[in-house]
């Protein structure tokens, strides 16, 4: 239900190589997603993934992969932190 207003918590991991975004989720809260994140990167480190970054926020994917292809120009850089619209 959570998720379905765009309240869920997500891990959104950004790769370099391959240029994808994934989603990692529904989660209540933000700290059950902090915890979780750890194990995203690790499995996308093992699979050889590049220049990973996460990031834990609320939103509601409409994707849960996002590949190359798909994706406009990305920033150069992104900066983990939490975020939500309703701050």
């Amino acid at each position: 239900m959570i998720n379905l207003v765009g309240l869920a918590w997500w891990v959104e991991v950004k790769t370099e190589s391959p240029r994808c975004i994934y989603y990692f989720g529904p989660f209540l809260t933000a700290d059950e997603a902090e915890a979780a994140k750890p194990g995203y990167v690790e499995d996308l480190q093992q699979e050889d993934a590049q220049g990973i970054e996460a990031v834990t926020k609320r939103c509601k994917p409409a994707q849960l992969t996002i590949y190359d292809d798909d994706l406009g120009e990305l920033p150069s850089k992104v900066t983990p932190s939490f975020s939500s619209p309703l701050t």
